[in-house]
Parts: C-alpha cells; structure tokens; sequence
C-alpha cells in the first residue's frame, strides 16, 4: 500500500457560544473562521484524516502541504508510522513547524490504520480501559462568586473533579483556590492551572496555597522554558506538580523535567501539543517507567482515544466555558466517558460538512 494523495479540506470552525476568555494577558475564544481537515489517501482505497480545528488553520495547513508534507508523504507506506513521524522532527530543523502541526500526519495515519483493521484507535494501540471519569476544566470567570456555582452545576452534574483556570494574579487566585476548596468540601478532587502566568517568586506563593487547600495538581504555573525554575519550584512547594504540556520535544523534553524532579505529579500529553499519538504514547510510556501520571490534554477526539489506551493517567478533561453548565456530549450523568466504538479515531470521510462533522469541529473546540 503506498500514499497516492495529501489533501487539505476547508471547513468551518464556528464561533464558542457564548463567548469566553482565559487569564488576564490570554485573551478568549477564537471567532469563526476556516479550520482545515488533512486527508491522506493510498492506491488501496483506505484513506485516514486529521482535524486542525482552529481559526485560520487552513492557510497555515495548505502552505505546509504544498512546501514540504506532499513530497515526503507520497509513495510512502502508511503503515510506517514511527518513520514517518521521525521525518516531521527531521523537517522541522529547517521548517520550524508550528507545535499543533507535529502530530496532524501522524493522527491520520492512525485514523487510516484503525479503519483498515476495524477497530477504534484505542485498541489498535493495545487498550486499557473502556471508561475514564471526567473534570470539568472551566474557562475565566469574572468573579468568585461565579466560580463557585458553576463548580456546584458541574458537580450537579456529575462531574468528578473541578479544574480552575482563573486571572493570573496570584494572590487573588490564591484566595479563590481556598474559597473553592472551602465551598466543595475535602472530597471533591481539585486542580488548578496557572496558564504560565507567572514567575517563581509568585508560582512558589500559589503553590504553598494549593497545598494548603488539599489540591490534587498545579500544572504549567510558568512558562516551561526554565527547567530550573520548575526544579526549584518542586523543591519549594508540596503541591505535586504536572509539567510539560507546551514545551516542544514531546518525550525527549519531558525526560528532562522528570529527570530534574519537577514532575512530581506527571506530565502532560496530547495529540495537539506532543506530537500525536505516537508522541504521546512515547511520553506515556516514559512517565510510566517513572511511576508518575500522564495526563491527557485537551477534549477533543484523538484525546478521547488517549484516555483509553494510556494507563497512567487519571481523568478526561472536559471544557465548561459557559456561566450556564452543559455537560460535554461524551460525557454521561455519571461523569464517565466511554470508549469510542467506530473504526480509526471517526472523523467522518463524508467530507460535505454534513450534521456528524459539524458535531465532531463543535467537539474539538468549545
């Protein structure tokens, strides 16, 4: 079986309704605009496809296909995956590829090797489980007050664990972790993540506060350049820490934030941000020999197959971006997600934006 074809296919990434923002200096949700669906085709007819869904991913997709993936994808085996993924960090030396594009190849190629076994992503990878409770992971809320009771909708609705993302001032922050934990009682699981907002001297101040408040994790409360600040960060608070979901090298730089003690709960890993699911399964597989987590980021559907196949890590993270709490639509009144039953990761080939896309894009972006 050899690639006979590289496709990019516009399609329209909608708006967040309501709106939302993230902490102060990260603005909000994207407007509408055109996402872009990768498609790699092969001269037996099986076809796999990878989902960019963020605004203005089109131009960015179609450009990098016409320069540099079509020429190295086509007359190559599909099923050559680890291969193929090593020639997009070789590309990368000169390219500088944008971080969400390491793993778009690699995400189709998965998705065409699950529909050519039959089987969900999750199996082909070995499988571990069939269910996986989900967090409910807010946006920024303007006020405590608001915060409080989205936590009570969200626990209302079966939720298992709540994840602050909130202004990026650490003493205010700081108090709504305590007013939280405080409003939830001592048994709901708690998270807090600092969207890199801060330096030492603050993330240190937060962190003696999570701790304080019986927080599970703190994840990415600086910028993940500094290895050593995220050491000294772990030797100076309590409150175990989950570290590497933005930094580019996927498994190779997570090794060195566990190597220099700063992953002390886990590390982040996700098809997005670490290189697809090979990447990601890499780094799984890594923090596993170390005993420590690894926690799946983001709540779109690659993601969702992650959860199923990796051991070592804890929940589903679901996005409640709204003052007014809907569950996510893979998530039951139980708070559980299911594994997914179709072939590959199931984005639909049926490319004519039909009702079962038009779900799949809201999926991966509200």
């Amino acid at each position: 079986m050899k690639i006979t074809h590289v496709e990019v296919h516009r399609v329209h990434v909608p708006a967040a309704s309501p709106p939302f923002r993230w902490r102060e200096g990260l603005g909000g949700s994207a407007p509408a605009g055109d996402g872009a669906v990768l498609r790699i085709g092969t001269d037996e007819g099986a076809e796999g496809v990878a989902l960019f869904a963020r605004p203005g991913a089109a131009a960015m997709l179609e450009d990098l296909v016409e320069r540099v993936f079509r020429e190295e994808l086509i007359g190559q085996d599909p099923f050559r995956r680890e291969w193929l993924w090593h020639r997009v960090w070789e590309l990368d030396r000169i390219q500088e590829l944008p971080l969400p594009t390491f793993g778009l190849i690699d995400i189709a190629l998965w998705d065409l090797a699950g529909r050519v076994y039959g089987q969900p992503v999750w199996q082909v990878l070995g499988g571990f489980r069939r269910a996986i409770p989900a967090y409910a992971s807010t946006s920024t809320f303007a006020t405590t007050e608001e915060f409080l009771d989205v936590a009570d909708q969200c626990l209302a609705l079966g939720y298992q664990g709540i994840k602050l993302h909130a202004w990026g001032d650490a003493r205010r922050d700081a108090a709504l972790c305590l007013a939280l934990r405080e409003h939830v009682g001592p048994d709901v699981p708690l998270m807090y993540d600092g969207s890199a907002g801060f330096d030492l001297p603050d993330a240190i101040y937060l962190g003696r506060a999570l701790a304080g408040a019986d927080y599970l994790w703190y994840e990415e409360p600086m910028r993940e350049f500094s290895i050593s600040a995220y050491q000294k960060l772990a030797e100076s608070v309590p409150i175990p820490l989950l570290v590497a979901e933005t930094s580019d090298g996927a498994h190779m730089n997570s090794a060195d934030f566990i190597k220099a003690g700063a992953a002390t709960f886990g590390v982040r890993v996700g098809t997005t941000l670490r290189g697809g699911v090979t990447g990601a399964m890499r780094t799984a597989h890594l923090a596993d020999a170390y005993r420590i987590r690894a926690e799946v980021h983001g709540s779109d559907i690659p993601n969702h197959h992650l959860c199923m196949a990796i051991s070592n890590t804890t929940y589903y993270e679901s996005l409640v971006t709204a003052s007014t709490v809907r569950r996510e639509r893979h998530v039951d009144d139980q708070g559980l997600v299911h594994a997914p039953t179709g072939p590959g990761i199931a984005l639909p080939l049926d490319l004519e934006y039909g009702k079962e896309l038009q779900q799949y894009i809201e999926g991966a972006t509200t």
